[in-house]
């Protein structure tokens, strides 16, 4: 239960508002008040490992900090993303069953942006000082900055990227075999070509046609065609203000269809379960590129049964590129939204991001829950050892790999995110589904026409023409012109 603030306290709030961003962090702090704490709630999407890593900074605060100045931070996790943007948008436009939308909410930029839109999110500018806006790193602050005036919305606490992750055991086999190399998998080129050579080869250890085993996988469709297009040249949208242009460029898309669609309908890659990581524990793939957050989820042996499993070894590795494109990688995972309330509360509220995101315990957080430091000076893999020195409890060795390679490609190539605009969470959701279902279905038409004795050239034929292609293309052209129109 939120603690409300007397007129006498607005009245104040009112006159450092009007002092602009350069008002002191001491006449902010004559806000609270220690005897009269201020409950803060947040909403978050965290499960697992990332849940008890947050959960346990949050006591932590609440302990120090919190006690001192007279904050109390009350943390839950409304089950998985998309749980939690439902919940949030529907406690902001007040629908019958919602609760008040919280203090504090982890959130993407489009849903930020729709929430902004309402009225309902704090600038956090002015709670700040222009040192400690420039401490952190300068994409994840242009993320944040959203609205027609371009102020601060979303805090970055934590990041992620997207990373290759191989079933080594696996791949050693198949790599002495056929004399593969792991080199070939930093194209996404390569990727495809190794795939195909993977799939010829399961389908010769058995005297059974057609029945070679699918390589690689990929969690976020979206993002393949959202940084693919950008490496190649285009960004699909084009953010200025409230204004987007749609770029959905023709031979940009047939070579994105040509590096998952193929090679989907002619069974080199697969979805099967929810993540990639599940086909990756049923030996359904060995391959997949994936979030950083997730890393830690991928599995320690295969389970070739219900009863029989063999354990593996993996390797991490930057994920795979266009081979003529720019190196360019996603910047991925939620910030915290600090809704509109009154200047304590809001203040409260970035006094507890600003603690969360010191540099050593944004560390501990990242080694904990496989995310990424936000600040400048927290984005040193050495920096980052220092830490895991002092707290080994803090990481698994796999956790520690994960950071490592992560922090790496991060300092290599260029970070993108769209920017937020009405309509794009449908509009990420459109391009999450459309290649991809596409393929799912189309590789049961394959299957089917296989189990009919066509060879695999047979079976794909009518799928792999440019007319096929460009019926496709001009629907998702058509879906997507709707979605940015409204």
């Amino acid at each position: 239960m939120k603690i409300k603030t007397k007129f006498s306290m607005i009245a104040m709030a009112a006159m450092l508002m009007m002092q602009g961003c350069g008002a002191k962090q001491e006449n902010y702090d004559r806000l609270l008040d220690p005897n009269k704490p201020i409950t803060l709630e947040i909403w978050t999407y965290y499960n697992g490992t990332q849940k008890a890593a947050f959960d346990g900074l949050v006591t932590e605060f609440n302990e120090t900090v919190g006690a001192e100045k007279g904050i109390v931070v009350e943390a839950y996790s409304q089950g998985n993303v998309n749980d939690l943007i439902q919940k949030v948008e529907e406690s902001a436009e007040k629908k019958v069953g919602a609760g008040e939308i919280p203090d504090i909410f982890a959130a993407y930029a489009d849903t930020a942006y729709k929430v902004d839109k309402l009225g309902l999110v704090a600038s956090i500018d002015q709670y700040m000082t222009e040192e400690e806006l420039a401490s952190y790193r300068d994409e994840y602050m242009s993320e944040g900055r959203i609205g027609e005036d371009g102020s601060l919305k979303i805090f970055p606490i934590a990041k992620s990227t997207e990373l290759m992750m191989l079933n080594k055991t696996d791949w050693d086999r198949f790599a002495e075999a056929a004399g593969a190399s792991l080199d070939e998998l930093n194209t996404l080129e390569g990727v495809t070509k190794v795939a195909r050579e993977y799939y010829e080869w399961t389908d010769s250890l058995t005297p059974q046609p057609n029945d070679g085993k699918a390589f690689f996988g990929r969690d976020a469709m979206a993002n393949y065609m959202i940084i693919g297009s950008r490496q190649l040249g285009k960004e699909i949208f084009a953010v200025e203000g409230d204004q987007v242009t749609l770029n959905l460029d023709r031979e940009i898309f047939k070579k994105l269809w040509d590096n998952y669609y193929i090679p989907y309908i002619r069974g080199y890659f697969t979805a099967q379960g929810r993540f990639r990581s599940d086909d990756a524990k049923t030996g359904d793939l060995i391959a997949l590129v994936g979030s950083s957050s997730g890393a830690a989820y991928f599995p320690k042996e295969v389970a070739v049964s219900d009863v029989e499993s063999y354990p593996i070894e993996s390797v991490l590795a930057a994920a795979p590129m266009f081979a003529d494109g720019e190196k360019i990688a996603v910047q991925q995972g939620a910030g915290m939204v600090v809704s509109r309330s009154d200047a304590a509360h809001e203040y409260a509220s970035v006094v507890f991001l600003k603690w969360f995101t010191e540099e050593d315990r944004n560390i501990e957080f990242s080694l904990a829950s496989g995310y990424l430091p936000v600040k400048k000076a927290a984005n040193d893999f050495e920096t980052i050892k220092k830490v895991m020195d002092s707290h080994e409890e803090l990481a698994s060795a796999e956790m520690i790999d994960v950071v490592e390679v992560a922090e790496k490609q991060l300092n290599e190539v260029e970070l993108y995110t769209t920017k937020a605009f009405e309509g794009g969470n449908d509009a990420r959701s459109l391009l999450d589904t459309s290649m991809q279902d596409l393929a799912k279905a189309d590789r049961e038409q394959v299957k089917a026409k296989l189990a009919q004795g066509l060879s695999l050239d047979e079976a794909a034929a009518e799928f792999e023409t440019e007319a096929y292609f460009d019926a496709w293309f001009t629907s998702l052209t058509q879906q997507m012109q709707e979605i940015v129109k409204k």
